[in-house]
């Protein structure tokens, strides 16, 4: 495979750990252990689950929750979230093997190139569902970018950290690789079989040819 298709948050920028305090600290008031395991299993699902289910389980008014999540978007223009381990060299062998690096996210584009700026990535392509794009697991941002960019599919590989990466993937007809933390027991649904699943990103690079 010549070409990756990442997903932002959670793959190519570790974006969690930060929102993950931001949610916790605005529901709880606090960040100890046993609230950050919940609140971690709700933003897996997604941000916006996280919100709407706090809010309920918390009795908040959402917006409390979403201007937590604002405010931290802001702070990421001047100290963005740190970039995934590993993710600069498998970044650097597909610009050598004359590859693409593209992009494939939920964010809002401002908020996406904001993080790119910061972390001074120079990506190919950005696609961002906000913009109108149909979200994940439709296959419509993966089909955009090989379109574009006139791609073999069967030479791009998603790169994600969430069954929906994967799913989108095998929609869009190209080969995913999913990120996991160390340790972490991951269940694909039935209609997303056959990805890699890798705890480094570094696992990439004997894909690249």
């Amino acid at each position: 495979m010549r070409h990756i298709i990442w997903d932002m948050g959670g793959t190519l920028v570790d974006t969690y750990p930060e929102v993950d305090r931001a949610l916790c600290e605005a529901a709880f008031g606090d960040t100890t252990a046993e609230h950050l395991r919940h609140v971690t299993g709700l933003t897996r699902h997604s941000i916006a689950h996280a919100i709407a289910t706090l809010s309920a389980e918390r009795r908040l008014d959402p917006e409390l929750l979403e201007a937590a999540y604002a405010d931290l978007k802001e702070r990421w223009r001047t100290r963005p979230a740190p970039i995934m381990d590993g993710a600069r060299e498998v970044m650097a062998r597909v610009s050598e093997l004359g590859g693409l690096n593209l992009v494939a996210t939920h964010r809002d584009r401002a908020s996406a190139s904001a993080l790119l700026q910061g972390l001074h990535l120079e990506m190919d392509d950005v696609v961002c569902a906000p913009d109108g794009i149909a979200r994940k697991p439709l296959p419509d941002m993966n089909l955009l970018l090989a379109m574009r960019h006139g791609l073999n599919p069967a030479e791009v590989l998603c790169v994600g950290d969430r069954p929906i990466d994967v799913m989108a993937a095998r929609e869009a007809g190209m080969p995913a690789a999913l990120l996991v933390r160390p340790g972490t027991s991951v269940t694909l649904p039935d209609d997303a079989p056959g990805a890699l699943v890798v705890a480094s990103l570094r696992d990439l690079l004997p894909l690249l040819d």
